[in-house]
């Protein structure tokens, strides 16, 4: 019997291990310069109706983005191509969110407005060639997906409901596939080492208006 409980200890200590470890590569694979406070969860807990919504319109604006990609850059057919395999994606997204809505006995709220976004938009000034605009554009898309996957994990390791926890661990390797994506594209149409500066710029001024955030119950607030 003690040596029964003595390896389910060390199983469960060495789980304990595997997920802290798959935290840390998630994190440095990400470069998010400030990480979200856990506690953030407990807030999204108090109402998931809202988070729910929220999250819904999250979808709808990525499809969005991913259907403007390619009515700016038709030329670009690689882009294209996965921008259109984006939409379908995205847009089913949505239809999973609705669906947990429904399921619950909710309807879908109206948008909100996503101060985090409309924040981060800023960085970059207006201007300049047709692919620094792409490139800025693939950016910004690349970062708000990165920061939704880590969002996407602290719900899956910390929300109480265990369907929403596994709901959000299937989305969190979405979030990272669009992620590596976005920013593979910018790397590849624009030149690699001044793609790099803007990017790590980004990430530090992303860690700025982060200070301020995480005090709502909204995927990127």
């Amino acid at each position: 019997m003690k040596h029964q409980q003595g390896e389910s200890m060390r199983k469960l200590k060495t789980l304990k291990f595997l997920t802290f470890a798959a935290t840390l590569n998630l994190q440095k694979m990400l470069g998010l310069k400030l990480p979200t406070d856990p506690r953030w969860v407990n807030i999204v807990e108090k109402n998931i109706e809202e988070i729910l919504t929220d999250h819904a319109y999250c979808e709808q604006k990525a499809t969005s983005t991913a259907i403007s990609m390619i009515v700016l850059f038709p030329e670009y057919t690689e882009l294209v191509q996965a921008m259109t395999a984006l939409v379908k994606e995205e847009i089913s997204h949505f239809k999973m969110v609705h669906e947990k809505i429904i399921e619950r006995g909710w309807v879908l709220g109206r948008d909100r407005k996503d101060e985090y976004v409309n924040q981060l938009m800023k960085f970059f000034p207006k201007g300049g060639s047709r692919v620094t605009f792409m490139v800025h554009k693939l950016l910004y898309a690349a970062l708000i997906e990165a920061r939704s996957c880590e969002r996407f994990r602290l719900l899956s390791e910390n929300i109480a409901d265990k369907e929403l926890a596994e709901f959000y661990r299937n989305l969190m390797v979405s979030e990272a596939n669009h992620y590596t994506m976005f920013l593979g594209f910018a790397r590849k149409y624009g030149d690699r080492e001044e793609v790099d500066k803007k990017w790590q710029a980004l990430l530090e001024y992303e860690a700025q208006i982060m200070k301020d955030l995480g005090k709502k119950e909204t995927i990127h607030g």
